[in-house]
């Protein structure tokens, strides 16, 4: 081995050269590993949804879109959330027993939900993933019995829910509505998909 010294030249040359092949290992790593990261549109499906219901009156309904199912928020009137005790003994899993679908803590009483005037449920039937309809207005109407107190008619195959969403006796849906983790910020403002245990 000589020890002669490296030309300062090429000693600038070289530190250069390496910088400059760092920086661009560094450009061509980036979006590999960022290939790695969830999509903005990933992140958005699994967010949670804030939403303002102000503007909701007693007897509406709104549906927001929460990873990619519609949930609705209704507010229920007094008697709606009255008429609840009466379908109990209609109702295949009035106590929302069954696991398909785990129903949160706060949601294990008869009106399935934090505040008994406000309905939070996946609009999804659970027989085969149709969207039931509204049929809030009481008394006998078409594929409907003739002491119905309100809720929701699968119309595709005949299951029908009541007000909080609990499915009917003998229809092929096999369980409830599924009700989404949720809590109030406020009053008026609901978060569908987190909770203080989420």
């Amino acid at each position: 081995m000589s020890d002669t010294p490296v030309d300062s030249s090429k000693r600038t040359w070289l530190i250069a050269s390496t910088c400059a092949g760092a920086v661009g290992a560094g450009f061509v790593a980036t979006p590999f590993v960022s290939s790695f990261q969830p999509s903005e549109r990933a992140k958005a499906a699994g967010a949670a949804v804030e939403v303002d219901i102000s503007a909701l009156k007693a007897g509406e309904k709104l549906t927001v879109e929460w990873r990619g199912k519609p949930v609705w928020i209704m507010k229920r009137t007094p008697e709606q959330v009255e008429s609840l005790k009466k379908v109990e003994g209609q109702l295949a899993d009035p106590n929302s027993s069954r696991k398909a679908y785990p129903i949160p803590e706060y949601a294990k009483n008869g009106h399935r939900s934090i505040k008994p005037e406000i309905m939070v449920a996946v609009g999804i039937c659970t027989h085969l993933g149709c969207s039931p309809g509204d049929k809030f207005a009481a008394g006998p109407q078409p594929s409907l019995p003739d002491d119905w107190q309100g809720g929701f008619l699968c119309a595709c195959h005949g299951s029908t829910f009541d007000l909080a969403g609990r499915v009917f006796k003998n229809k092929p849906a096999p369980d409830n509505l599924e009700v989404p983790p949720h809590m109030y910020l406020s009053d008026t403002k609901l978060i569908i998909g987190e909770d203080k245990k989420a």
